[in-house]
């Protein structure tokens, strides 16, 4: 999925060049920073590198380290278990729901130990179980709840953004994203004293920049204000382009929905705006090939995370039968929000001749 610029950006880019600004994190990542903080709800928000960092930030910020265990949905990107792994904790597999490809706290609850002491939630392509379940089910077991909203920008649960449940929700703004810095991750939370570490954490451990005082551990994930300034930039069509994905959503489904073969999850539209067009299909391999043949481009959704040859050793002799199975039908659709509605009828179009 292409990043989608314009002169907006350009300009912007530009006349910040000409300012004399020294692109290093100053006021336009500030003014980045309060418009997520605004726009998810949330009191703070901390930029940094980008997703897989801010994720390890929000651990090592809520404590969590060596001989700590994080329950870690099996079907999300790899980013999410290792950055359990980085921070020096074990990340604990779990299967998924069939409905929402998310944690399923049913298998949740077999894998909390004495050692288990976060719960990473993963809104797989925008959608959420019940988060007030979630929630619960974190005090229950006295679990601090990390989210990982990385495809979830744009996406609500009874009118509160994702992100916004647990302690600290981490976001990304790589390319494929609805916006995109490049690179780029966000941090936001409601807790004052979350919020002063992980800006200590990316800043050397220093209560300021220029101040060489380090009284805590921290390291250099500072972002960058040109960045900002194409991020300010993307803030602004945001609104746009989460309507459209749910138009392209729409779109999609209301046109293949008489292929037998192709199976779309429910998807509440009016709260979730899918990062991706995701179906499910007994041959992807198949059908991506013949899309590709007729000059359209498609993506298998991510693997299993324990079939990864990283983690196959810890999981050798444990079955997770709902993401293995969703992972081996998931493909991923053109669904860019610069697509017009006469492309999707294209692919559409030659989705439903393969399947005639």
């Amino acid at each position: 999925m292409e990043p989608w610029f314009d002169d907006a950006e350009a300009n912007a880019v530009f006349a910040y060049m000409k300012s004399g600004g020294w692109l290093m994190e100053f006021k336009k990542t500030e003014e980045l920073e309060r418009m997520i903080a605004d726009y998810v709800g949330a009191k703070y928000c901390v930029m940094t590198v980008n997703g897989t960092v801010s994720l390890w930030l929000a651990l090592r910020a809520l404590g969590v380290g060596r001989g700590d265990e994080v329950l870690v949905p099996n079907l999300t990107m790899i980013a999410s278990p290792n950055a359990v792994a980085l921070a020096g904790a074990s990340p604990v597999l779990v299967d998924v729901e069939v409905n929402t490809l998310c944690m399923d706290l049913e298998k949740a609850v077999l894998s909390v130990t004495p050692k288990t002491k976060a719960l990473m939630y993963v809104p797989f392509n925008g959608r959420s179980g019940d988060m007030e379940r979630v929630v619960s089910f974190c005090k229950e077991h006295d679990l601090l709840l990390v989210e990982d909203a990385a495809q979830a920008f744009g996406s609500f649960f009874k009118e509160k953004h994702l992100g916004a449940f647990g302690a600290i929700g981490s976001f990304s703004f790589s390319v494929p994203k609805i916006i995109t810095t490049g690179q780029g991750g966000a941090l936001v939370t409601d807790n004052e004293e979350l919020y002063k570490k992980m800006r200590r954490l990316k800043d050397f451990g220093r209560d300021q920049g220029g101040a060489d005082i380090h009284d805590d551990w921290g390291w250099n994930f500072k972002f960058t204000d040109l960045q900002a300034v194409v991020g300010i930039e993307q803030m602004k069509k945001l609104a746009w382009r989460v309507s459209r994905k749910k138009e392209l959503y729409k779109r999609y489904s209301d046109a293949l929905r008489d292929i037998s073969q192709i199976l779309f999850l429910p998807t509440d539209l009016t709260n979730t705006s899918p990062w991706f067009i995701d179906i499910y299909v007994d041959d992807p391999d198949g059908l991506q090939h013949y899309l590709k043949e007729n000059g359209i481009g498609a993506r298998r959704i991510y693997p299993a995370v324990h079939t990864q040859k990283i983690y196959q050793p810890a999981y050798r002799e444990i079955s997770f039968p709902v993401s293995e199975q969703f992972a081996a039908r998931g493909l991923w659709l053109p669904s860019s929000s610069k697509l017009t509605d006469e492309e999707v009828d294209y692919v559409a179009e030659m989705i439903k001749k393969y399947y005639s």
